[in-house]
């Protein structure tokens, strides 16, 4: 028969003893009885610390890259126009509240100047279409960037529009886009 000597004995305690702390070190943290300090945990310094919300801002007309923008709640409209590339030369700014804070889903337009260094925006709050830039054009209903376009090399290679029938001439502008600019364009 195998007989045990002292030093075997004292391992297999050992081993048992390091079992036994572990699984009561285990048994305490299950249990919520093993704490961490406080002073061990980090804590924001102050509300500028947290993570922030991102929101989506859909930012058009005449900035460098237009479309939706993820930016922090609580900016402001300025912040969004500076993350869509920013304003163009060609912006009229004066028309915007830059310090107005954006909320999710916003759609900030930024209005071009024309030729004159005036929005095409008359007090009628219709578009001119001899002076308004693509980026005002693309505020008319079924107009899109690339309709936009068309009207202003239109104007450039034939010259002004005479009537808002004229318009016709466009590639892409049909009698029903024609009809619903009728009421937002100034007739020539």
């Amino acid at each position: 028969m195998y007989e045990r000597g002292w030093g075997e004995i004292v391992n297999t305690q050992r081993t048992l003893l390091v079992f036994a702390s572990i699984g009561a070190l285990a048994g305490a943290i299950v249990a919520g009885s093993f704490r961490i300090e406080q002073d061990s945990v980090a804590t924001p310094a102050s509300r500028d610390d947290l993570p922030m919300l991102l929101i989506p801002v859909h930012v058009s007309g005449a900035v460098a890259n237009p479309g939706v923008v993820w930016i922090n709640e609580g900016a402001l409209i300025a912040d969004a126009i500076a993350l869509a590339g920013g304003a163009l030369l060609a912006a009229n700014l004066n028309e915007i509240n830059l310090a107005y804070p954006v909320a999710e889903g916003d759609h900030i337009e930024v209005p071009g100047l024309s030729a004159a260094g005036q929005s095409a925006k008359g007090d009628d709050g219709l578009i001119d279409i001899n002076q308004a830039d693509g980026s005002e054009l693309e505020g008319l209903p079924g107009v899109g960037p690339v309709l936009a376009a068309r009207i202003v090399a239109y104007r450039e290679e034939i010259g002004r529009f005479e009537a808002i029938e004229d318009l016709l001439e466009v590639s892409g502008i049909g009698e029903s886009i024609l009809a619903s600019l009728r009421d937002f364009v100034r007739p020539p």
